[in-house]
């Protein structure tokens, strides 16, 4: 799924101002799956690195990967108040999870593996990573995602992403 010519960037006058990027193009980017946990820490502060990732989107470098279930669950808690950027409404909020999953490698699941890790809510990102061929989950939820690198799966927070590949 990519934007269509023409498209608003709903990003640009919001809480998510700055949060995208410029497409310079490059052949067979990295793969991730950013955690609903990102989406949350960049809402409540342009200063983190969850911020920062999310303004490199689209990258050359770099491609999220997004399942039906992850997208409905970005939406289900991004609706929340206490998730909203300050000032911003769930319209908004909903606008910029629409606008990443149009920039997004929408990737169908054809097998489910639950329960595999100790949060059983977490399986859905763990299998959306395997399923797209991701390297990395970015996430602050370390201890939700022990047993995925034995898939060959790694887990690392935005600050570690941003200072390894960007």
């Amino acid at each position: 799924m990519r934007p269509t010519k023409g498209r608003a960037n709903p990003a640009q006058s919001t809480q998510f101002a700055g949060l995208t990027g410029q497409l310079k193009g490059a052949s067979n980017p990295m793969r991730i799956v950013i955690d609903t946990c990102i989406l949350v820490a960049a809402a409540r502060s342009k200063l983190g690195a969850s911020h920062t990732l999310l303004s490199k989107l689209p990258n050359p470098g770099f491609e999220i990967c997004l399942s039906v279930s992850l997208y409905t669950e970005w939406q289900a808690v991004m609706s929340r108040s206490e998730n909203l950027p300050p000032g911003q409404d769930i319209n908004t909020s909903q606008l910029f999870l629409q606008y990443l999953a149009s920039i997004a490698h929408l990737q169908e699941i054809h097998f489910l593996w639950r329960p595999f890790l100790p949060d059983p809510e977490d399986d859905m990102v763990l299998e959306l990573a395997f399923a797209a061929g991701c390297q990395y989950i970015v996430t602050y939820n370390r201890r939700d995602f022990r047993g995925c690198e034995a898939l060959g799966i790694a887990l690392i927070s935005p600050a570690e992403f941003l200072k390894q590949f960007l």
